[in-house]
């Protein structure tokens, strides 16, 4: 079992060298905000961000941990996730975000544009 020196170096030389995960979304309108739904596995709020900057809504979290391991399959890693998405003009009244079971949920609320926001899910 690896010690948390060594976890801490594999997790450094993994965020150095991977490429940020391009993560699936769901979205659709309800009658205040912009809904946008992602899976966020193994990530906590505090790795969690959400900004709305320029008509652009941006969902990130950095890379939990990576522990030294024989993959037979590795096709993701817990965390190093981003997406950006579009926002129509008419939502820029501000943000909430919530990130529970490795689901994050963002409600862009309807109404005029706001100086450029970033929040941590609750």
């Amino acid at each position: 079992m690896p010690d948390h020196d060594e976890v801490v170096e594999a997790t450094a030389a993994t965020e150095a060298t991977m490429r940020l995960q391009n993560v699936p979304v769901n979205v659709y309108e309800s009658p205040e905000a912009l809904v946008v739904v992602a899976p966020f596995p193994a990530v906590v709020n505090t790795d969690a961000n959400v900004e709305l900057r320029d008509g652009v809504l941006r969902l990130s979290a950095r890379l939990r941990s990576s522990g030294p391991r024989e993959y037979l399959i590795h096709e993701w890693e817990y965390g190093g996730y981003e997406r950006e998405i579009d926002v129509p003009d008419r939502y820029a009244g501000g943000l909430e975000a919530t990130l529970t079971n490795g689901q994050l949920a963002v409600r862009v609320l309807r109404g005029d544009s706001q100086p450029a926001a970033s929040i941590t899910p609750d």
